[in-house]
């Protein structure tokens, strides 16, 4: 394989190449700005730095000399605008940030950039993670590039656009309500929404902090598995809300067989797998079922056991998330005001009329609406409504 195939590389076998000084973190890293450069028009990209990630690169490519082995090292990756870097703007895919500037690297681009990835820039999204389809940027959309008539998914379009279009090789996303796991799927590629508190909120633009959660995109489960390994992990001094949990490796699992009475040819036999019957129910398209009972008879064939559960307050959680979600974004947003940083009105006659236009020029439709929905919520008046 030349240097001109490495997007068809997995981000393992792109790893491995690295390592084996195959190709360097340089070549690699330019190699995806092209790509990047050349595919525009997806609308992928809020922000890039060519000399930024190169030097990135450079480095990586003295620890790979120097003997480090880390398994990421060299590896280039994007990261959704809602996470806060040093090197790059950090909109949010909101005009309220346009042009901002983080003094610190959020904690998960830390951690990454700790396990040697590089970064290639800051990766479209609906404006404060508030979408299901990339539609709501305040730049411009995201397009699926299977279909680019078609949405991607949202809020984490761009980071599922960068990967299926093989942009870069793995990126990060956040999801509040489904924004990895829905882009994943309309775009067919994988992510990973992990448990709450697995991954530090440390530098991720608030939209509800008690559903927001960081999570890595790639093409595989085995890619998302080193990228979680990395991302992962307690960071209780920054982030209270960060589960008191050690780090482990995600990786551990893959390739072996699952329990005493699994065998090579059905290595998940031992296995079960809860299927909640109120996931089946009206609303669910036709295709999504057939596509799901698919999936789950490769699960059966490998040795799984389906077993037919029950979660009877399912229906409870929409109503519940358009409670909990506007009213967390009404009190997040609330910084956004025009004195400390963001957007601030040219013209103004007062300091109430100052936060009034500042907030509505900087703040798009889809975020006004939810501020409103979130204050409607939060006020004593409406509590019992």
């Amino acid at each position: 394989m030349t240097t001109a195939d490495l997007h068809q590389l997995s981000v393992a076998a792109l790893a491995a190449r690295l390592k084996a000084r195959e190709v360097s973190a340089v070549e690699a890293a330019q190699h995806f700005l092209a790509r990047g450069r050349a595919h525009e028009g997806l609308g992928a990209y809020l922000a890039t730095d060519e000399s930024v990630t190169l030097a990135q690169a450079a480095a990586a490519d003295a620890r790979i000399a120097a003997g480090d082995t880390a398994p990421l090292l060299g590896v280039p990756i994007a990261h959704k605008d809602i996470f806060v870097t040093k090197d790059f703007p950090s909109t949010a895919g909101s005009k309220m940030l346009t042009g901002y500037r983080s003094p610190f690297d959020a904690t998960v681009v830390r951690k990454l950039a700790e396990a040697g990835c590089v970064t290639l820039g800051k990766l479209n999204c609906d404006e404060f993670a508030m979408g299901s389809s990339n539609e709501n940027s305040a730049f411009q959309p995201a397009k699926n590039p299977w279909d680019t008539s078609r949405v991607p998914g949202g809020s984490s379009g761009g980071s599922a656009v960068a990967v299926a279009a093989r942009l870069a090789p793995a990126t990060t996303g956040t999801d509040t309500g489904g924004s990895i796991r829905q882009p994943a799927s309309f775009c067919n590629v994988t992510g990973i929404k992990p448990t709450y508190g697995r991954c530090s909120r440390y530098g991720m633009i608030a939209f509800a902090s008690s559903l927001d959660q960081a999570g890595p995109m790639a093409r595989s489960a085995a890619d998302c598995a080193m990228l979680l390994t990395a991302m992962a992990g307690p960071d209780i001094d920054r982030d209270s809300t960060s589960l008191d949990h050690p780090a482990e490796d995600y990786t551990r699992l893959l390739g072996k067989t699952w329990g005493e009475s699994a065998t090579a040819a059905q290595p998940l036999k031992g296995l079960r797998i809860g299927l909640p019957k109120e996931f089946f129910g009206d609303g669910c398209a036709a295709d999504v079922i057939a596509s799901v009972r698919a999936a789950l008879a490769e699960y059966e064939k490998l040795g799984a056991t389906l077993v037919d559960i029950s979660l009877p307050r399912t229906e409870l959680s929409i109503p519940v998330y358009y409670i909990i979600a506007p009213a967390e974004a009404s009190s997040n947003l609330s910084r956004f005001d025009g004195v400390k940083f963001g957007h601030r009105a040219a013209q103004y006659d007062d300091l109430i009329d100052m936060y009034k236009k500042s907030r509505s020029e900087g703040f798009g439709p889809e975020v006004q609406r939810r501020i409103m929905i979130g204050t409607y919520v939060l006020s004593h008046g409406y509590y019992d409504a």
